[in-house]
């Protein structure tokens, strides 16, 4: 049987913080004989002094410290889920998990985080990263609640819904020192296979990785993320897709080079997906600030506007990079 209770602890706190048993029963709403009793009680039930007396002064003894140190932590966690747990009476998710492509940072959620904590601030929120089929296999293995700029169409199988967010257009480019950047346009396949590209690695780890645009056999370069794809291929390391908006300042600068292909890359249809079997109040909050008018085009700008107007490029490695199947390019 415990011997401490949370009561015992919220006494010690009070009087701790307020100096004596008597500020301590103002605060608590009790009489001062009520948190004599409480404390006689608790260092009976333990067998040690918990506070030294010396007449209308008190203070904690080397074990009462101890006790209180490590007991605020219990207060406070039993605090939080009294908390949480009203917030699931009123239909609040205890957790809310969020997948963001790996397109788009996480920051481009930051006033939308604010937002929500103004109204669910006891709802803890995680936000993940996933690429390509990655994101879609986080969601049905219930790692997270929601995704963001879903790519392309979800497996077969169903038990998710989805909505259409909007579309991504892609561009090829080459920095202005690769071979490609004088090259004859449109650029066709025998030029591409004699030339490195640069991909994102899908982060699928059970369901089929996806692969976009790249040719059989073809020496690949394989980044975690959109990111670094852009900053590979501005150093040169090799050729690919990059969103429009992000390519868009490079190319007018001059550190990338638009190019024509015989098969240019369709836009990247992009989704918020959620489980069918999900209606917490969280994601009913998500779901609507995502479908708000320009949303999607709002993230990409920020994006490009943050994130791709001074990109560092990274330095070549001495030796060719190690392929990977899975892939976006």
């Amino acid at each position: 049987m415990l011997k401490i209770s949370l009561d015992g602890l919220q006494v010690m706190d009070a009087i701790d913080r307020r100096g004596s048993f008597a500020g301590a029963a103002a605060e608590l709403h009790r009489v001062p004989s009520t948190i004599s009793y409480t404390v006689s009680k608790l260092e009976q039930d333990l067998g040690v002094a918990l506070f030294e007396r010396a007449g209308p002064r008190i203070s904690l003894t080397a074990a009462g410290t101890e006790l209180l140190k490590e007991g605020r932590y219990l207060l406070k966690a039993a605090q939080d889920l009294e908390h949480r747990v009203r917030r699931v009476a009123s239909g609040w998710e205890t957790q809310f998990a969020i997948g963001l492509e790996s397109l788009l940072p996480p920051s481009v959620l930051a006033d939308d985080v604010r937002a929500f904590y103004r109204i669910a601030d006891r709802t803890r929120l995680r936000i993940a990263q996933d690429s390509l089929s990655g994101s879609w296999e986080a969601l049905l293995d219930r790692r997270v609640d929601l995704l963001i700029a879903a790519a392309g169409d979800g497996p077969s199988g169903g038990g998710y819904v989805t909505e259409r967010l909007g579309s991504l257009p892609f561009v090829f480019a080459v920095s202005p020192d690769h071979p490609l950047a004088k090259a004859k346009e449109p650029l066709d396949k025998a030029s591409l296979r004699a030339h490195r590209a640069v991909a994102v690695a899908d982060s699928a780890r059970r369901l089929m990785p996806r692969t976009v645009g790249l040719l059989f056999g073809q020496d690949t370069l394989t980044v975690p993320d959109g990111f670094s794809k852009y900053a590979y291929q501005i150093a040169g390391f090799g050729f690919g897709y990059l969103p429009e908006v992000y390519a868009r300042p490079a190319i007018a600068a001059g550190r990338l080079v638009l190019k024509q292909v015989e098969e240019q890359r369709a836009d990247e249809e992009l989704h918020l997906a959620w489980r069918s079997d999900e209606d917490g109040a969280a994601l009913a909050w998500w779901i609507a600030r995502m479908r708000r008018p320009g949303c999607l085009q709002r993230m990409f700008e920020h994006t490009a506007r943050t994130h791709f107007g001074a990109a560092v490029a990274p330095t070549a490695p001495a030796s060719p990079p190690a392929r990977s199947p899975r892939r976006r390019n």
